[in-house]
């Protein structure tokens, strides 16, 4: 053992263990060298690889290692330097990853939501200040919704209201049936990102819009049956979409689970969630299908719960954007003329554009 002021680290055969402010990381010596941002390795104006990884050794070490001034150091056979600020590792690595949230969020049911009462945004700033647009976003990585006030009741003005953040990936059509709280497009491997409506006319009754946390409901169940959250994380479901006309067909088919969770934190970030789409459980074995419909019954139990409801009404001017990963929509049924405008947005983008103000996502 080599003891610094600063932090303590251990070589073995396998990997690196290094000791900071009480915090332990077992880091690969492989791991070492191919993440290594000297020049020769790391092109920092692109942040992309120069290393070609399958040209080291896949069993390299260190001929030395210290701790320096916040620093590891390694010099690696052939007498190439990398050099690792502390803080970066203790950010990047496994450990520190574990420890940390992807999306910081706030998880909600309607009176946490409404005691909160995140601002809308207002058209004529949100097209013209990336202030508005940022604090916007900020609402919208937090609840997994949000709103933007006083649009032009056009098509027009909600394509550029869209497109101040992202880009349109295509539109939608809807009835006047009532729809159950669902997730859009559990038909494709990956579902897409964003939802966005705009009223731009009602002449009628009813049609108002239900939005629930999808990750509030799905936390409970992991909290009440643990087993039964696990399960719904892991058996892969089909959902599908089959449209045939004069015109064209279309057959749309995605698998996967109802709930994702990364790997190393169990922090959700996909819900999907559509029981008009899902196609024949024919994906897991006998045993499991009788569970799995105990586990999807008690998340669909979360996600009917009434003080989980948030109905809002649209009305011409108020355009909101839903995170169609996280929260669920429905609608209540309508009388009369009503006219909507929708489209999806493509989530990378969107969290592009929030990356761009330093906002975590």
């Amino acid at each position: 053992m080599q003891t610094r002021a600063e932090a303590t680290f251990q070589s073995l055969e396998d990997c690196l263990v290094l000791n900071n402010g009480g915090a332990t990381m077992r880091l690969n010596y492989l791991w070492l060298r191919d993440h290594c941002r000297s020049p020769s390795s790391y092109n920092s104006q692109s942040n992309q690889r120069n290393l070609d990884t399958a040209s080291v050794d896949l069993n390299i070490r260190p001929d030395h290692t210290t701790v320096q001034d916040g620093h590891l150091i390694l010099t690696w056979p052939g007498g190439h330097v990398t050099k690792y600020s502390l803080s970066w590792l203790a950010e990047n690595s496994y450990e520190g990853k574990k420890q940390s949230t992807v999306q910081p969020c706030i998880p909600w049911n309607s009176d946490i939501y409404n005691n909160a009462n995140p601002p809308s945004a207002k058209w004529d700033k949100f097209m013209s200040s990336d202030d508005e647009v940022e604090k916007f976003l900020h609402n919208y990585l937090l609840y997994g919704i949000a709103f933007v006030d006083d649009v032009p009741a056009t098509v027009e003005a909600t394509e550029a209201v869209a497109k101040r953040v992202s880009l349109i990936r295509e539109d939608s059509a809807y009835s006047q049936l009532a729809l159950d709280r669902h997730t859009d497009t559990a038909y494709f491997q990956e579902p897409c990102g964003i939802q966005v409506f705009h009223c731009l006319k009602h002449e009628g009754t009813g049609g108002r819009t239900l939005l629930v946390d999808g990750f509030y409901a799905a936390e409970k169940v992991r909290q009440q049956s643990p087993e039964n959250f696990e399960l719904l994380t892991r058996v892969p479901i089909r959902h599908e979409y089959i449209e045939a006309s004069d015109d064209h067909r279309n057959h749309m088919t995605g698998i996967g689970p109802v709930l994702n969770v990364y790997p190393w934190n169990k922090e959700m970030y996909l819900i999907r969630y559509n029981n008009y789409d899902r196609s024949v459980i024919n994906t897991i074995p006998h045993d499991l299908v009788q569970r799995w419909y105990v586990a999807h019954r008690e998340l669909t139990t979360e996600l009917r719960r009434p003080e989980n409801e948030l109905w809002v009404k649209l009305t011409p001017g108020k355009v909101i954007f839903i995170d169609n990963w996280r929260v669920l929509h429905g609608r209540e049924s309508f009388t009369g003329l009503r006219l909507l405008c929708g489209c999806y947005l493509t989530r990378d983008d969107i969290l592009s554009s929030a990356r761009g103000f330093g906002l975590q996502a």
